[in-house]
């Protein structure tokens, strides 16, 4: 056995690979994972893994890097597709076989295809939009444009009470509310804010329940206002979500996206009501819209003001000609009717006279008949009060009289019925535990009782009891 030292093993291999692949270089498609990038190096170190479409289980994985004019080509890849490099993205690379005797085996990066990582995306973005129309019948498209149940609301003529999702630390968010609150219209806004993180798939729950905590809220919002400040593509893909566009297409208050994408719309611009390129134009929107309302207020003012003033000249010479009219007939009738009514008022005053001066003798008589009466009716009922009183005094000392035998009655009446009277007739009062009693059951056999008579109390201990008929001293 001849052993040799690590390090020539590795020269030899090197030395195979090198003849092997000659320099020569490979389009490969691969996964990114278990990336890190070193700044101060300019250095990204990283797996490309190939997975199995059906169990999505590793088949192939080797190690990657780029440094150099690799690094500068991902930094390229990453300005012009939006997308960063990291993990989890299927890309195009452009890669050499290397060998380095510490390292190992790997591939080194040269260039990176956008047009397919762009394409991956659009993929995903097209099959989410399919599956979108497919499953949800309140989600059409029609030619280019989808109709959403929230794209088909009327906006209110007035957009004042808003509720706005966005990031606490979004300067966009700012930017909206500070465009509406300075408009140059004087307008007046209500904003509620609905803080949620805007960027990142795995957010793509919490923005969610964002959005389902406005509907909850049930309170009268104009409209709902999305926005976010612009971004890599990446930060973009929480709004190409399945389950936020569905439920931005079915939400029943109308959703205004001010997203700040420039490149292209996302599925949440797609599904909303109207779609703004960032958030102060979606503020300068809703103040045109506001604006457009007014000026329509205006215009409709102005139009009735000039109707008005139409239909006043119309008729001012119709109104003329009519007042001459009525004048000139007026004055004509007064001269007709004027000696008619000379007449009419001479007779009226006649007539007047033989009124009041026949009535006149009717009211004297009246007075004298009014002077009399009362002093015949009055006399006559000072004498029927004076009969009454004698009837009185008459009526009440008979009715004492009478009152008194029945009182003196009421008294014999008591005294026979006196106990004392009755016990002296032969007549005993029954008590039992000290209380006086008729009722045989309060009496048991064995019990003291008190027998009090006439005139002596007897104390006795029940002995028999027996039933009595009660016919002995029937009468």
């Amino acid at each position: 056995m001849n052993p040799i030292r690590l390090s020539e093993l590795n020269a030899k291999i090197n030395s195979v690979i090198e003849t092997a692949f000659n320099n020569q270089s490979f389009w490969v498609i691969a996964d990114i994972t278990n990336h890190t990038f070193r700044p101060q190096k300019n250095y990204h170190a990283f797996e490309l893994v190939e997975k199995d479409p059906n169990s999505n289980n590793i088949i192939a994985k080797i190690s990657g890097k780029a440094w150099g004019n690799g690094t500068n080509r991902i930094k390229y890849f990453e300005q012009v597709t939006g997308q960063k490099f990291t993990n989890n993205i299927n890309v195009l690379v452009q890669v050499k076989v290397t060998f380095h005797s510490v390292y190992g085996l790997s591939l080194e990066v040269i260039e990176i295809d956008t047009n397919f990582t762009l394409g991956v995306l659009e993929q995903q973005r097209q099959a989410t939009l399919e599956k979108l129309v497919a499953q949800n019948s309140f989600i059409q498209k029609v030619g280019d444009r989808y109709l959403t149940k929230n794209n088909q609301l009327k906006l209110p003529a007035v957009i004042q009470r808003i509720a706005v999702i966005s990031s606490k630390t979004s300067a966009g968010g700012e930017d909206f509310k500070h465009t509406l609150q300075n408009n140059p219209f004087g307008f007046l806004f209500f904003i509620d804010d609905y803080y949620t993180v805007v960027q990142g798939e795995s957010n793509a729950e919490q923005f969610l329940a964002k959005l389902i905590q406005v509907f909850e809220s049930h309170k009268p919002y104009d409209a709902v206002i999305i926005t976010r400040g612009g971004g890599a593509q990446t930060d973009f893909l929480i709004f190409d979500d399945y389950n936020i566009g569905r439920a931005v297409a079915k939400f029943p208050i109308p959703i205004i996206t001010g997203i700040g994408h420039q490149r292209n719309e996302t599925i949440v611009d797609l599904m909303a009501h109207t779609q703004t390129k960032t958030p102060t134009k979606a503020a300068e929107f809703i103040i045109a819209h506001n604006k457009a309302f007014e000026d329509s207020i205006l215009s409709f003012q102005k139009t009735i003001l000039i109707k008005s003033q139409q239909l006043f000249s119309i008729h001012f010479q119709a109104l003329s000609v009519l007042n001459s009219i009525v004048v000139n007939n007026t004055r004509n009738i007064l001269n007709n009717y004027k000696d008619c009514l000379v007449q009419i008022n001479q007779v009226t005053i006649n007539t007047s006279k033989t009124i009041i001066y026949n009535n006149k003798n009717a009211l004297i008589n009246i007075s004298s008949q009014i002077l009399s009466k009362p002093r015949i009716i009055l006399y006559n009922r000072i004498n029927d009060i004076k009969n009454i009183i004698s009837n009185l005094n008459t009526f009440n000392s008979q009715y004492l009289k009478n009152q008194k035998g029945y009182l003196g009655h009421f008294v014999s009446m008591f005294k026979m019925m006196a106990p004392d009277n009755i016990l002296r007739k032969g007549f005993a009062i029954v008590k039992a535990n000290n209380k006086i009693t008729s009722n045989p059951d309060d009496i048991k056999i064995g019990n003291d009782i008190d027998i009090i008579l006439a005139d002596t109390q007897i104390k006795t201990t029940v002995k028999q009891k027996t039933k009595y008929n009660g016919t002995e001293f029937n009468v």
